[in-house]
């Protein structure tokens, strides 16, 4: 009952409300220090075996694949001057130059569309959903590398940013056509325990039988709330035009994120990739 209890506090911690499990399922402390991850963004000095980075990657490519297709691909990126470049790229991510170690996550439609070349058939799947397996099988793969990092004591941080310039991170990894970065992932020995992010709650994001917002406004005004009392923002963005709210919450911070215009190019760029989004 001790792990029980830790597993549903943790959720509880995190989400607001526990789910009335009463039996301890199997593996059970695994399920805690999942449901435990914290983002981390600080590392020792300590660096990290490149045979324990090809391990782990090895662990997160055997995750599920559509159809088998196994369009992920992970580029290790540890020439030093070749990490130097990348942060320049994006210098509001510190950790890609101070992680231990980096990786980027790329999605690859392009062997398979080579395979048809070489039996001089014609691809005739030229289209969104295309795109859309090759970046949800890459999705699968960061996740799983990162849980099977966590397992191993390393603490890892996703980078989406790559995707801010993403044209320039594809010509700097030379990505060929139809193969483009999806996300990074910074990862060394965490120097501190990292903070419990709380997260929407359960009534918020799990659905039965159907999709239901019934009360989603105050859902979220509630999430804030909770959210505020043990994660405050510590600054409020945009300050110079919307001002300083009395209130400053998930939503709203959302809100004045998302007021700015992010990767408008991004669909230009996967065009030229040779996608056909249609």
């Amino acid at each position: 009952m001790v792990l029980l209890d830790r597993l549903l506090d943790i959720v509880k911690a995190r989400f607001g409300s526990s789910p009335a499990l009463r039996t301890a399922p199997e593996g059970i402390d695994v399920l805690a220090a999942m449901a435990n991850r914290r983002v981390m963004r600080r590392y020792t000095d300590k660096p990290v075996d490149p045979a324990l980075l090809e391990t782990l990657c090895a662990v997160a490519l055997a995750a599920p694949s559509k159809s088998d297709l196994q369009q992920a691909d992970i580029i290790m990126i540890s020439d030093r001057a070749q990490r130097d470049r990348l942060h320049d790229l994006i210098p509001d991510n510190p950790w890609i130059r101070e992680a231990p170690a980096f990786l980027v996550f790329c999605a690859n439609n392009r062997r398979h569309r080579l395979m048809f070349e070489w039996r001089r058939q014609p691809f005739l799947n030229d289209h969104l959903d295309s795109f859309f397996n090759a970046s949800v099988d890459t999705g699968i793969v960061l996740a799983t590398f990162i849980a099977a990092a966590d397992r191993a004591g390393l603490g890892t941080c996703p980078v989406s940013a790559i995707r801010n310039r993403a044209a320039e991170v594809s010509d700097l990894l030379c990505l060929p056509e139809h193969v483009f970065p999806v996300a990074g992932l910074g990862v060394g020995w965490p120097s501190f325990a990292g903070v419990l992010s709380p997260r929407l709650g359960l009534d918020i994001t799990i659905h039965r039988d159907r999709y239901d917002e019934s009360g989603l406004q105050e859902k979220i005004a509630d999430y804030d709330r909770r959210r505020a009392a043990v994660q405050p923002y510590a600054a409020q963005r945009y300050m110079n035009r919307f001002g300083q709210a009395a209130d400053y919450g998930w939503s709203e911070d959302k809100v004045r994120q998302y007021s700015v215009r992010e990767r408008a190019d991004f669909g230009a760029f996967i065009r030229k990739k040779r996608f056909n989004l249609d």
